[in-house]
């Protein structure tokens, strides 16, 4: 009888522990309830679940509540708009993120004005030794002025310290104490551009990109970097946060002149090792040496490989993918529209060729920065060509930026199974297209319309952040409304909900995880944001202005604002403290 009744005790103990554990794995690891949540499978819905950092169920406040537990976090999101997680086809954060507390942002500044007062007061507080920067994100066109900084009014904004303004990659402008202190003069030799001279044959310190933008990065590079690998933890840690207030949880890495594997990735893999990303960095690996990329692709094949599709599955938030977006120097055609097109040299072809063959036997995916047709059309001769000798060949490919790509060049892409990133480079310079090329050339440019009746995968993104800004919501201001960020309209926008597509769903292709990202269904990794404001409802200009409030990533909350402010991390303050940073944020709202 004793071992009956001990027997039926465990029976029951064994039962009950199950039907605990039972309920336990039904229970929800997050509810966000009362939202107008999308998704492009389902349309809209009240609420979600996430566990285990994956969507768990989307639907009604009572279906969804119904997955409630003891330890379940329930968000009210009060009625607000919850989207896909951005993805960012092509930007450039693991570079950014090492440079970021030392820049100053000029993202969203409305007037020139202002942008020379912040000088102003960011060179009072730069200690001697430093400089004052303003790398990339903005156009003269966003200004109430509708034009660019002189030099005399930089000398006056900067005072005793030097100073470099870049736009895009077309001019440069350093002040005076700059060009001392970097020792530019009548003698001195500039590789790869111009720099314009006075009178006597002194450099005034307008540095223009023609035929291209070496004299660019040689000016940027010789500035100060940061100091020591706290401060540069501590600059990627703020860039990456900065990334999650706009609801971006994906920035595909495009690599980065000036740029080296594995060497200035040692941040972003400290941060994935701790688990610590607050945004997933799938990369490309970038041929940074001029005559040397063979080399480098070789040695890179041998201590690397792509990521797996079994391990994509199960989400890699860091992860090579393939090479790019500068797989040899010789086929890059640097985009400056206040140019003429650049020609490629004669041996690009013999250059590019062992390069694809070596990322082919490989299994390695490329992409390339291709603006032109002209250049797009030799580019694709070389990979037809390698498709003919029957050898291995990739599943898929990318074509960068593709502003002038034809009909016929297009449909060359789609039988060879590429793919198109495209950015938003005429939001911030299309006045100058215009003004070279003419509106009508300009209506398509680059020509999304003609892309998706094709069929041709199509992802879009910035390019930031030496270019544009990393705001993704300008870029979808730029597609939804086809107007430039100085409010000329240069072509037709797509619906608001196509255009939320290329930059979630239709963009997880580019880093091959469209299986497992890019909308809020069950079962793909729960990237979110809860935004400001109504993307779907609000006027097309406000949609530059949108943020978001809560930004979750792989199912853990990495951004909160507002009413949701207690749910994010610990504010950090960038260091080292004069850091423009700690004064003016990044994104100017």
């Amino acid at each position: 009888m004793r071992k009956l009744l001990f027997g039926l005790t465990i029976g029951l103990l064994t039962v009950g522990a199950c039907t605990h554990q039972d309920h336990d794995r039904k229970q929800a690891d997050i509810i966000i309830k009362n939202a107008k949540v999308f998704s492009h499978k389902y349309g809209f819905n009240e609420a979600l679940a996430v566990k285990d950092g994956r969507f768990y169920r989307v639907g009604t406040n009572v279906e969804v509540l119904k997955l409630q537990g003891q330890n379940t976090k329930i968000i009210d999101a009060k009625g607000k708009t919850v989207v896909p997680g951005l993805i960012d086809t092509h930007t450039h954060p693991i570079r950014a993120g090492l440079n970021y507390n030392l820049e100053l942002r000029w993202d969203g500044v409305k007037s020139l004005k202002q942008g020379l007062q912040m000088i102003r007061e960011q060179a009072k507080r730069t200690p001697k030794g430093e400089w004052v920067r303003v790398v990339g994100g903005w156009s003269p066109y966003q200004f109430e002025e509708k034009r660019m900084p002189t030099l005399a009014e930089l000398n006056e904004a900067a005072g005793d310290k030097p100073l470099y303004v870049m736009y895009l990659y077309s001019r440069g402008f350093l002040n005076k104490v700059g060009l001392q202190t970097l020792g530019y003069d009548k003698n001195t030799k500039f590789p790869g551009g111009e720099v314009e001279l006075d009178k006597k044959g002194e450099p005034t310190g307008l540095l223009l990109a023609k035929p291209n933008a070496f004299v660019l990065y040689k000016t940027l590079v010789a500035a100060p970097k940061l100091k020591s690998r706290e401060e540069e933890r501590n600059s990627t840690v703020l860039f990456f946060r900065e990334l999650s207030r706009f609801g971006l949880t994906t920035a595909i890495d495009a690599g980065g002149g000036g740029f080296y594997f594995p060497e200035d990735h040692r941040i972003a893999k400290e941060l994935y090792d701790e688990k610590a990303l607050s945004v997933q960095l799938p990369f490309f690996l970038f041929a940074p040496t001029p005559g040397k990329e063979l080399q480098d692709f070789e040695r890179w094949t041998k201590m690397i490989s792509p990521a797996s599709k079994h391990e994509l599955s199960h989400i890699v938030p860091y992860h090579l993918v393939g090479g790019g977006e500068n797989l040899t120097n010789a086929a890059a055609d640097f985009e400056n529209f206040l140019e003429a097109r650049p020609d490629l040299p004669a041996n690009m072809e013999s250059e590019l060729r062992p390069i694809l063959k070596l990322l082919f036997a490989n299994h390695w995916m490329f992409r390339i920065h291709a603006t032109y047709d002209e250049s797009i059309t030799r580019v694709l001769n070389v990979v037809e060509d390698l498709k003919k000798e029957g050898g291995p060949f990739p599943e898929r490919f990318i074509i960068d930026h593709a502003e002038t790509i034809s009909l016929k060049n297009l449909k060359r892409i789609k039988a060879l199974g590429g793919g198109i990133s495209i950015q938003n480079r005429m939001a911030f310079q299309g006045e100058d297209f215009i003004n070279r090329y003419g509106a009508e050339k300009a209506k398509n440019a680059p020509p999304i319309k003609a892309i998706l009746d094709l069929g041709i995968p199509l992802g879009s993104g910035t390019d930031a952040t030496r270019v544009s800004s990393f705001n993704p919501w300008v870029s979808m201001y730029w597609i939804v409304s086809g107007k430039t960020v100085g409010g000329l309209k240069h072509m037709e926008g797509l619906p608001r909900e196509k255009a939320l597509y290329l930059m979630t769903k239709g963009a997880a292709w580019f880093s091959r995880e469209e299986m497992v990202k890019g909308d809020i269904t069950p079962g793909e990794v729960a990237d979110f944001a809860v935004l400001s404001e109504d993307y779907f409802q609000i006027p097309e200009e406000r949609i530059k202005s949108i943020q978001s409030v809560l930004t979750v990533n792989e199912g853990k909350i990495v951004h909160g604002s507002g009413d949701y402010k207690s749910y994010g991390p610990k504010v950090l303050r960038a260091i080292p403290e004069w850091s423009p940073v700690n004064y003016f944020g990044g994104y100017q709202d």
